[in-house]
């Protein structure tokens, strides 16, 4: 009889049903249904995320008029702080290999997913672009406009013209075939990977702010608007990279 540790270190290499794997439900041993249950759980979990990544494909798929059409996802991370850049992302797959399984909204991943994505994303999509609109920007035309505009630059520093484009919740003054998807993060394996690309970025930029700036806590806070964030304000004031246009700080500058 195989010891239970043994069985564990077996279930960790299955991936699917077997002979063996029927008999484990058989197994009077109560640390050995705790595997099976566990490993179960796992199972059905990678099945879920699958079915997900095939319906984030099909989703991009179908807005393509010919299997040749190239569709560019673009996304953006850092509408809503108090201070930092915003940062927008395209990205365009031609195939989508395994390794892409998994791709969600940026938001709903660890930082250490996020980051091995992003990784995974530059490797394998076609074309991507990634553009970083400074503050100076958000201040003087909106964080709407500014979103926009950098949007737009993202797609146009593509190597290969799309021929659709799939914006998150945005249109861009662009002549090219677009669809405005609300909580395109979430429905599209191409958005999703802009976002993620968009998010690292911008994590990145902050952690090195905080290097310049470690009493406003960046590299946790990201330049939102938390207790901590509000807590240094207060205390220092505020620095060349927050917004002056976003309250509290408007009103503190007056």
């Amino acid at each position: 009889m195989e010891t239970i540790k043994v069985i564990g270190e077996k279930l960790k290499q299955t991936s699917n049903h077997n002979e063996w794997t029927n008999k484990l439900t058989n197994d009077s041993r109560a640390g050995v249904q705790k595997l099976v249950t566990s490993w179960e759980k796992r199972i059905e979990q990678g099945k879920q995320l699958q079915l997900n990544h095939l319906e984030k494909i099909h989703f991009d798929e179908s807005y393509k008029n010919n299997k040749m059409d190239l569709v560019a996802g673009i996304d953006e991370a850092g509408r809503g702080p108090l201070a930092g850049p915003v940062v927008t992302a395209a990205v365009i797959f031609r195939e989508y290999p395994i390794e892409l399984t998994g791709i969600n909204d940026s938001k709903q991943l660890s930082r250490l997913k996020r980051n091995n994505y992003a990784e995974i994303i530059k490797k394998y999509a076609l074309s991507y672009s990634i553009h970083i609109q400074p503050v100076e920007q958000i201040d003087e035309h909106n964080i709407y406009q500014a979103t926009k505009a950098s949007m737009t630059q993202a797609v146009k520093s593509l190597s290969l013209e799309p021929n659709v484009l799939l914006v998150d919740a945005m249109t861009l003054p662009l002549l090219i075939t677009q669809h405005s998807i609300i909580k395109g993060d979430t429905q599209s394996l191409a958005i999703a990977a802009a976002s993620i690309l968009a998010k690292t970025t911008r994590d990145n930029i902050m952690i090195e702010f905080d290097k310049i700036y470690p009493e406003y806590n960046f590299a946790k806070n990201a330049g939102y608007g938390t207790s901590d964030h509000l807590v240094a304000l207060k205390q220092y004031g505020a620095t060349i990279i927050h917004r002056k246009t976003f309250e509290p700080i408007k009103t503190m500058i007056r």
